[in-house]
């Protein structure tokens, strides 16, 4: 009957694949197939013959022909293909380290009832294996081959709290083994025993790598370059996905993490998904965005900087289309990482090899304008802090220059070209001369000008990062962030000729010092310097001259230390009238103490408008008094009258003085760097608490990030501040200057030989606060 024959068939069938699994296990079936993945993992290169110069596969996948495979790979492979014997596991020669470890975590904190359920774990010097036990003829159920690029993790607190457990996890190409013990000590052995033996394998090389050293060593040979582009496919440009990077990255989740809210799988995977992108660009319309992506990610994850390189050198190479819009896409990326970031050497060598080819190929067209672009970028990365913008993006694209708009306080806004590579400090050495400063003896140099802050940029910075961050910040702030020149060191404010910009620049300085509180003076000599202000703006009193708001004449602060304090009812101490409290804040005295709030708000406002409304009457009439004054009779009183503060022309920091190193209490006071002193004064007061001649400081430096040091004469006085890297540039500022001025005294003589190289006239120093100085500096009397 055929019912009982087929039956019989099936039962056969099932009995032969049990017989199976009992012999191979399903385990050794994976590990055969991790062996198959590592072997189609790479493109593997012919070592017997050294003249041929052919990879023989395209794509990543499973070479043909023994010959053809790299000893290493075969070498790093064996322990997958060969089986074992069944000698007993204990007696294994090549075991290194061996012990009962757990694949899963059972039982421990959270599930006690379930019983842990161990295996028998060996390294070799090729590989992790594990067993059902230890015993002789133990069955083994899987293995780890062991690479360069194999990494492994060390056991941390966060999983012990959670399992009861310490892991281990190594990582190999598609699979990972987490491993788990009871006892801190045998996982710490366990990872540095892997770890020794992933560091004794030989670095692996791709088949990219190998191609790349052989048209390194062949650039002379054309005939032979055009032979190694023709057999090997994996340098030419592919219409197909990526399968596998064309640089090694090592397996796993090590340096993967970035800042920010972005997040990222592995290297390897993140390395496929960019190549992906970049096909992408040949049939996008509008490539910025795609294009800053890439950047970005870049950007966050360093290590792919080489591959992205790799790739694009791969998609510009015999392209169907040569100079078509999916072509000059690639182009133009690559345009923006050669301004963005700086390759390794090796990829830096095949990436110039590559534009010296297409500019020999194709020498009228636009790649070839590209390459030359390119290759002169180059020569002037130094790497990025942030991405290029949108706006950089679309210039770079066309290979032009950005326009960067500088405001200087008293004259007309600045129009400088720029270019991906412009430092702040070509920027200022141009403002100097453009705007004839090159005889002052003051420093000048470029800021950072926002809603909160006000900062000066390093002259080492790229202005590119700076108008990037800017951008940023301009979308959510108003009035717009922007750029200014003003003064950085006043060195000599008492000999500025008054009809000068600088003394335009002099002026506009010290009146945003009075707007934000940084002169300490009487209310009456507010209204007058606010008075002075007018007539320098609209000359004499007139009902249709332009008012500026008060906020833009008169220090805000004064107004709003007229108002009443608040007051703060102390806070409940019964828990029950705290409980009753809450519960009445939610229901209608709730709504009553909101509406009381609200009232008080607005009388808080009528009553600042009053004053408002007062401070401006009390300055017109005084603006009135004015009559017939110039308006450089105006700016020179306004200064004057600021100049009557001894603290005029110091930098003031707002600072917190610690009582001592350990102590809780601090003091609030300005602290101001002068070309002459160091001097401490408290807020609102105009005499100094303390003042220090560069002679008594001994040293200065910065404790930590928020704390600096300034070490006078046998005490050190320690400053808590934001701003440690400023002050510590400013103070170094001053003893260079010093410095340059006490080397030409001496040899003013014409007899004498020209002095030294001292810092440059009239510009910020060359390295900028954001550059990391040395945490100490020195004076010397």
């Amino acid at each position: 009957m055929p019912f009982p024959g087929g039956l019989w068939w099936l039962l056969c069938c099932r009995q032969g694949f049990t017989l199976l699994r009992r012999d191979y296990g399903e385990a050794d079936r994976e590990a055969d197939g991790e062996a198959e993945e590592e072997e189609a993992s790479f493109e593997l290169r012919a070592q017997g013959d050294q003249g041929s110069l052919e990879v023989s596969l395209s794509q990543p996948m499973r070479s043909s022909s023994g010959s053809e495979r790299s000893l290493l790979v075969a070498e790093e492979m064996r322990s997958l293909i060969v089986e074992k014997g069944p000698g007993p596991v204990e007696d294994d020669p090549d075991a290194l380290v061996k012990g009962w470890l757990q694949r899963e975590v059972r039982g421990g904190v959270k599930t006690p009832w379930i019983r842990p359920r161990k295996y028998w774990f060996v390294l070799t010097p090729d590989s992790l294996d594990y067993y059902s036990s230890n015993e002789k003829g133990a069955r083994r159920l899987g293995s780890l081959v062991l690479t360069s690029l194999c990494s492994v993790l060390w056991p941390d607190k966060q999983t012990y709290k959670e399992t009861g457990y310490w892991s281990v996890t190594v990582f190999g190409r598609k699979h990972c083994y987490r491993l788990y013990t009871e006892h801190l000590n045998e996982a710490v052995h366990w990872v540095c025993a892997v770890q020794k033996v992933i560091d004794s394998k030989v670095p692996v090389q791709t088949p990219t790598q190998l191609l790349m050293r052989d048209v390194e060593e062949h650039c002379g040979s054309p005939e032979v370059l055009e032979q190694i582009y023709r057999c090997n496919p994996i340098l030419r440009y592919t219409s197909s996905p990526l399968y596998a990077p064309l640089l090694p990255f090592p397996y796993g989740s090590l340096d993967q993490s970035a800042p920010g809210p972005r997040s990222y799988t592995t290297l390897r995977d993140e390395a496929v998904k960019l190549f992906n992108s970049l096909q992408q660009l040949e049939s996008e319309r509008d490539p910025v965005p795609l294009m800053q992506g890439v950047l970005q990610t870049c950007l966050d994850l360093p290590p792919l900087v080489d591959e992205i390189y790799c790739q694009l050198v791969k998609q510009t190479t015999e392209p169907l289309a040569p100079g078509g819009q999916g072509d000059l896409h690639y182009w133009q990326l690559l345009t923006c990482m050669s301004c963005t970031f700086l390759p390794s050497p090796p990829v830096l060598r095949f990436l110039r090899f590559h534009l010296d080819r297409t500019e020999s190929r194709f020498p009228t067209s636009e790649m070839a304008k590209y390459a030359c672009f390119i290759r002169e970028a180059l020569g002037k990365t130094k790497g990025r802090e942030c991405v290029p913008s949108l706006e950089e993006i679309l210039v770079l694209m066309r290979r032009q220059e950005m326009i960067c708009t500088v405001h200087c306080p008293g004259a007309p806004a600045c129009s400088v070209a720029i270019s991906s590579h412009t430092t702040a400090e070509e920027v200022a050495r141009e403002l100097v001369s453009r705007l004839g400063l090159s005889q002052s003896p003051n420093l000048f140099a470029l800021y950072e000008q926002t809603r909160r802050r006000e900062q000066p940029v390093g002259s080492a910075t790229l202005l590119a990062d700076v108008l990037t961050s800017l951008a940023g910040e301009e979308r959510e702030q108003d009035p717009p962030c922007r750029l200014c020149f003003k003064h950085y060191g006043f060195l000599d404010t008492d000999n500025v000729p008054r009809d000068s910009l600088e003394f335009a620049l002099l002026f506009e300085q010290a009146h945003e010092m009075v707007l934000r509180g940084y002169v300490p003076t009487s209310e009456e000599t507010l209204q007058t310097l606010a008075a002075l202000r007018l007539q320098s703006l609209n000359s004499d009193f007139s009902t249709h001259a332009p008012f500026p708001r008060l906020e833009e004449l008169f220090p805000p602060h004064v107004l709003h230390a007229r108002l009443p304090a608040p007051r703060h009812r102390p806070p409940t101490k019964c828990r029950g009238a705290r409980l009753r409290a809450g519960l009445l804040a939610g229901g209608l005295w709730g709504q009553a103490l909101a509406k009381q709030r609200a009232e008080r708000d607005q009388r808080l406002r009528g009553r600042l408008r009053e004053e408002g409304a007062s401070t401006m009457a009390a300055i017109v009439e005084k603006w009135k008094l004015l009559q017939g004054m110039g308006r450089p009779e105006a700016m020179a009183a306004y200064v004057a009258l600021v100049r009557e503060w001894p603290g005029f022309g110091s930098m003031l920091f707002d600072v917190d003085l610690r009582a001592s190193p350990v102590g809780a209490g601090s003091q609030r006071l300005w602290l101001g760097i002068g070309a002459k002193a160091v001097s401490l004064y408290k807020p609102g007061e105009p005499e100094p608490l303390d003042s220090f001649c560069y002679g008594r400081i001994s040293s200065f430096g910065a404790s930590d990030s928020s704390t600096f040091r300034l070490s006078v004469e046998d005490r050190d006085l320690l400053f808590e501040t934001s701003q440690v890297d400023e002050i510590a540039q400013l103070l170094n500022t001053y003893l260079a200057s010093a410095g340059a001025r006490r080397l030409s005294r001496p040899q003013e003589p014409a007899a004498s030989p020209p002095a030294p190289a001292a810092p440059c006239q009239g510009l910020c120093p060359t390295a900028g606060p954001w550059q990391h100085q040395p945490p100490v500096g020195s004076f010397h009397s």
